[in-house]
């Protein structure tokens, strides 16, 4: 159900819906229509009638197609409803739909690269299998996905702000620590004289991407906001390549503490300000939906990652 522009209360079919879905899903109208089974012509004419039915305009016709704010809405409608009739079907005992494997849940998951490469994978192999649940993890930083909840693309997030999005939870789940880190010949060629304050903003550094700020703001706090990190930046978007790069030397980088350890007791790399570190909050955002698997995986991430984040307080 929606309430139109004029303040009618009106009905959204899932046949409608479900193709605005598709559409969404698969980028262009031709793309869903080939994964409907029906033609283009069919595809635009039941997005049109939906969006006569809400009054509101739900794609920007780009390439690929993109919901507008509206269009959010219903998508995360659609996703929740398809959710909710998943999981009664697997109550019920019914076989799943032709279109997937016989009582397997998806679960689709935004995480950011860190926490990929370090805990988030150890925790979904504890989450029971019974029934079988696919999960699809998507990869955005912890500061933007809230976005693809936002969009209805994912049911949970994992995320650093801490206000929920709207029609979904938070919890915290502890805070991701990172240390300032280059290898002994790094820190000898461009950090060997004069205060750190002083040398590391001039130092070649490693960052993930042009969004990544770790390094700007711990140089920001280390010289009172007088400076950035270095304008010779490296870009690696992997965290497995970043830890990498930094201990071939490439640069200095912000590695989280659980990649940076072995790799500290070796020697391969050095702590450039010992004690002192970044910590960045995490939280576990997810759909306000009474779906069993959801609260499964969400009790079991939350207890994995009290045994490698730190403490909230």
């Amino acid at each position: 159900m929606s309430t139109a522009s004029d303040g009618v209360l009106v009905d959204l079919p899932h046949d409608l819906v479900r193709t605005l879905l598709a559409t969404v899903d698969e980028g262009t109208f031709d793309a869903a229509a080939t994964a409907l089974h029906l033609t283009p012509s069919a595809v635009s004419q039941r997005i049109k009638a939906l969006e006569q039915r809400t009054g509101r305009v739900l794609l920007m016709r780009t390439k690929p197609v993109r919901p507008t704010e509206s269009g959010e809405v219903v998508v995360r409608f659609g996703r929740q409803l398809a959710a909710l009739e998943q999981a009664a079907h697997l109550e019920l005992g019914l076989d799943a739909d032709d279109e997937g494997p016989r009582g397997v849940v998806r679960l689709p998951i935004v995480v950011n690269a860190d926490s990929l490469a370090t805990w988030f994978l150890p925790a979904l192999t504890r989450v029971p299998q019974d029934p079988p649940v696919c999960f699809e993890l998507l990869r955005e930083d912890e500061g933007h996905s809230a976005t693809l909840l936002r969009e209805g693309r994912v049911m949970a997030a994992v995320t650093s702000p801490a206000e929920p999005v709207a029609g979904c939870t938070v919890r915290p789940l502890g805070r991701a620590r990172y240390l300032p880190v280059a290898t002994p010949a790094f820190r000898g060629r461009h950090l060997a004289s004069g205060p750190l304050s002083r040398g590391l903003p001039h130092a070649p550094v490693v960052v993930y991407d042009r969004r990544d700020e770790l390094q700007d703001r711990f140089v920001r706090a280390l010289t009172r906001g007088r400076s950035d990190a270095c304008p010779v930046r490296h870009h690696v978007p992997t965290s497995e390549g970043f830890r990498d790069a930094v201990a071939a030397g490439l640069g200095w980088g912000l590695v989280p503490d659980i990649q940076a350890a072995p790799l500290l007791e070796s020697g391969a790399l050095v702590e450039l300000t010992p004690g002192r570190h970044l910590d960045v909050p995490l939280y576990w955002q997810q759909w306000k939906l009474d779906a069993p698997a959801l609260a499964l995986v969400a009790e079991t991430v939350a207890s994995v990652a009290s045994e490698y984040l730190h403490g909230s307080g």
